[in-house]
């Protein structure tokens, strides 16, 4: 899957008393962004969920912080490349303002069975549309 790009805007409601972007807020943008990159995919949360009773779930974050991003500015949210194991998901995220890079993120999701919370294989479907 080539890398996804979404464009968002910084409000009032990300930001602190300084109007810098708040840390957690990045893995808010994140979250949204890959959400959009999967629905882009044709592969849509919501499909794993009711269609095959799985979910994805964080596993681990590793967040990079090179400069803050302020009140009003337009954060662009880079997604991909995917790195599939069986039952894992290792994406890569980019964060940038006017062109310059503020952040890096790697995020490595698990695929678990909704009912019991279990390691569960991603299907094809998913595997084919990441690729």
């Amino acid at each position: 899957m080539t890398p996804y790009t979404l464009t968002i805007r910084v409000y009032y409601e990300d930001t602190d008393a300084g109007g810098i972007v708040y840390h957690a807020r990045y893995l808010a943008f994140a979250e949204r962004a890959r959400t959009e990159a999967l629905r882009t995919a044709g592969v849509p949360h919501d499909e794993l969920v009711e269609g095959y009773g799985l979910l994805f779930v964080v596993r681990r974050a590793e967040m990079d912080y090179l400069r803050p991003a302020r009140l009003d500015d337009e954060v662009v949210v880079t997604t991909g490349p995917w790195v599939l194991g069986a039952a894992t998901v290792e994406v890569r995220q980019g964060f940038a303002v006017a062109g310059e890079a503020i952040g890096s993120l790697l995020v490595k999701l698990a695929c678990v069975r909704r009912a019991d919370g279990r390691p569960a294989r991603i299907p094809d479907r998913w595997r084919d549309a990441l690729k």
